[in-house]
């Protein structure tokens, strides 16, 4: 991923979002909690998982597992 930083943000509701990763994240991941269960590939082409920054390290992330991984422990956390 060439150094790129992630944040996750996966949101419960209106102001109440679990968050990971650092706030100088390169790209930031957000979805809503009930979109979280989808496939992270499918959410995004469905418009339901969002990003903000460049487009290229999310792609890593998606194909490496790396985003299916880390929103499958904050739904877990979200319990």
């Amino acid at each position: 991923m060439t150094g790129a930083r992630l944040q996750y943000r996966v949101a419960r509701g209106k102001n109440d979002e679990i968050v990971e990763g650092p706030d100088d994240a390169n790209v930031v991941v957000s979805v809503s909690l009930a979109d979280a269960a989808l496939d992270p590939s499918v959410a995004f082409m469905l418009g339901k998982l969002k990003n903000t920054g460049p487009s290229g390290p999310l792609f890593d992330a998606l194909s490496s597992g790396e985003v299916a991984a880390t929103l499958a422990r904050l739904v877990a956390q979200a319990g």
